[in-house]
């Protein structure tokens, strides 16, 4: 007996999206600097991910930087109806994994109005603040991003890297539609965030929901049993767990390779049965 899993989340309560979405960090160098492949390579992935049912692609102004944001605009623009584009602000990446927090409302807004010419659009549907910045009072950056929201520059607010307690406080500034804090198989460390998420009815897009290729290589017994037993690989199971793990994680693994794009998008046929998911929370004890 396998477990039904809904393969849809409403985002903001009016975005219906498949869960299973697509990341762009891995079409960026290592590090989030720089061009990883050739860039019609990367655009022929984008439009198969597309092609292949994908409706929520996850992108960031600092991924490259600015290079992912404008592939996802070479490859898809027009956006079709269903594709909903995410993007975060509030971070400048300096060189390769160095970056600051940049939440000054002036510097909001200007990565915000940027963000909306390199994709090309009038508004964004799902902005996400990508770290909160602690020289800046978080109601002052909430607020740069609700007045957006009231511009019609944003849809949807989203926030990235957050505490449970940091959620609850946002919440009651401004709409919140989801969160992105990691979270896979064997990291439970957001399991607080993510139980509020299912209270409010907030997407939670779990980054690194692979363990940043960990578990794409992990060979605990319980995760390889359970592989076996669906002729898959590890990385399907892991990604399989977390879509029946909770009705509010919406992975979007990211990746370089249309093998790997395939595999990944192959993990929503997988169906875990009680059994299996009993096993798998097994692998690591939540916070």
């Amino acid at each position: 007996m396998s477990v039904d899993v809904d393969e849809t989340f409403t985002l903001g309560g009016d975005l219906p999206v498949r869960r299973l979405g697509l990341g762009t960090g891995g079409l960026v160098g290592s590090g989030y600097w720089g061009p990883r492949a050739e860039r019609h390579a990367s655009v022929a992935l984008l439009r198969t991910a597309v092609a292949r049912g994908v409706t929520l692609i996850d992108t960031a102004d600092n991924y490259g930087p600015h290079l992912a944001e404008e592939l996802v605009a070479e490859a898809l623009h027009p956006y079709g109806e269903q594709l909903v584009v995410s993007t975060k602000g509030g971070v400048v990446r300096t060189g390769p994994d160095q970056w600051h927090a940049a939440g000054r409302p002036e510097e909001l807004r200007s990565m915000c109005e940027a963000s909306l010419r390199r994709l090309r659009l009038d508004r964004i549907d799902l902005y996400q603040l990508h770290r909160f910045d602690p020289a800046v009072p978080p109601a002052e950056q909430l607020g740069t991003l609700a007045e957006l929201r009231a511009e019609g520059k944003i849809r949807h607010i989203g926030l990235n890297t957050v505490t449970a307690d940091q959620l609850g406080e946002a919440l009651s500034l401004v709409p919140v539609a989801s969160v992105q804090n990691p979270y896979n198989l064997l990291d439970r460390s957001s399991a607080e965030l993510l139980a509020l998420c299912e209270e409010r009815g907030i997407a939670f897009l779990p980054y690194y929901p692979l363990g940043s290729g960990a578990l794409t290589r992990e060979s605990a017994a319980a995760l390889t049993a359970v592989a076996t037993q669906h002729g898959a690989s590890t990385g399907q199971i892991a990604l399989a767990w977390l879509l029946q793990h909770s009705p509010v994680l919406c992975p979007t693994p990211g990746t370089g390779s249309p093998e790997h794009l395939a595999e990944n998008l192959d993990a929503a046929t997988v169906h875990l049965t009680p059994h299996e998911m009993t096993l798998l929370n097994g692998l690591a004890d939540p916070d």
